[in-house]
């Protein structure tokens, strides 16, 4: 009997091991944190207002990055007014560049941001908020980002060939099932990419382009420009749950997508935040209302169908500007995932006010 026990230990053992090793990391945190912050020396001539802004002076977070001629190239969320309570500030994307991937250089203007142009109403006065932005093999560059008009988050897509200069092509669900889901809240869009030359370039499955997305619920979207996108429907032409919170854990209140899904040999690997619910489904383990980070594998074969799903977060708020600032519960944001210099480097949001990183060896 004892034999037999071990022999069922061991086997447990090499199931939990075995069940875990599609993941990516241990992402460990740098002692370089925060890396990015406020900074109201930096002003900007606002063609809305049509009055010079210090477009970075409330807060600097949650980044998307990219590899580009040896330098990463980090794409941050700036908030220009510091007496504005949390949402109710004006929102335009920075530009910074690293040759080590921790110590960057600002780009002095913002290179997105709402401008007096057919956007406007989606775009003003929120902003343009929570990038994620990939490449495809022919050197296009894609973000995908929150237009916020403080009515509706609607996600967006912009174009550009230089990372500076940036062409709008609006809202991602615009032409859908005639226009049916324009209207509905959305954000948090990771375009699913695979690597190519050491770099995680945008894939196509089956014919077509996809996309994970969502705040409350994940949803996947495709595509055949990377500009249209037509969710996936459920039985009664609602948008599909793919995955969904789960009480007593760390994605107890919401799951959000994270950086750009990546192709592996296991599956697609979707890196996503976790919120700890505020009441009894919350994971004791964890502060109430924690932004936290998992990660989840989709198949190969089929984009919608989860393999696998970490039951504990993989990187979670500790360190001091971690948990306080204009969100004190807690966060880390992941939106930004590069593989530099032979190690995958995480960017990430902190508390609303700063930018985070880990890397993984």
């Amino acid at each position: 009997m004892k034999k037999i026990l071990t022999l069922a230990c061991f086997s447990l053992l090499c199931l939990l091991t075995y069940s875990q090793d599609w993941t990516l990391g241990p992402f460990v945190k740098t002692k370089e944190n925060p890396i990015a912050k406020a900074d109201s020396t930096l002003t900007f001539f606002c063609p809305v207002k049509k009055e010079v802004v210090k477009w970075q002076r409330a807060d600097v977070f949650n980044p998307a990055a990219i590899v580009k001629d040896g330098k990463v190239y980090l794409f941050t969320r700036c908030e220009d007014n510091p007496k504005a309570i949390l949402g109710g500030r004006t929102s335009r994307i920075g530009l910074s560049t690293s040759t080590d991937g921790i110590h960057f250089m600002k780009h002095p203007e913002p290179v997105l941001f709402p401008t007096d142009d057919k956007f406007k109403e989606l775009d003003y006065p929120g902003g343009c908020e929570d990038p994620r932005i990939v490449e495809t093999e022919d050197g296009l560059y894609v973000i995908a980002y929150t237009s916020w008009n403080t009515k509706i988050a609607r996600l967006s897509i912009a174009f550009s060939k230089d990372l500076y200069h940036w062409e709008k092509k609006g809202a991602a669900f615009a032409k859908a099932f005639d226009g049916k889901f324009m209207n509905i809240w959305s954000k948090s869009g990771s375009i699913v990419t695979k690597m190519k030359n050491n770099r995680p370039v945008v894939a196509k499955i089956n014919g077509k382009y996809w996309m994970y997305w969502g705040e409350q619920f994940v949803n996947l979207a495709w595509s055949e420009n990377l500009y249209d996108w037509y969710p996936l429907l459920d039985e009664k032409g609602e948008l599909k749950k793919i995955v969904v919170p789960r009480a007593g854990k760390f994605d107890s209140n919401l799951t959000e997508c994270g950086p750009p899904a990546l192709i592996t040999d296991k599956g697609i690997l979707l890196i996503y935040k976790g919120k700890n619910a505020t009441n009894e489904k919350a994971d004791p383990t964890l502060p109430k209302g924690t932004y936290s980070v998992g990660q989840v594998l989709f198949s190969l074969d089929n984009p919608e169908k989860v393999i696998a799903r970490t039951d504990t977060c993989v990187l979670k708020p500790s360190l001091p500007h971690e948990i306080t600032g204009q969100y004190t519960a807690g966060t880390t944001f992941s939106e930004g995932l590069v593989f530099f210099k032979n190690k995958w480097f995480l960017y990430y949001g902190t508390a609303d006010s700063f930018v985070g990183l880990a890397v993984k060896e």
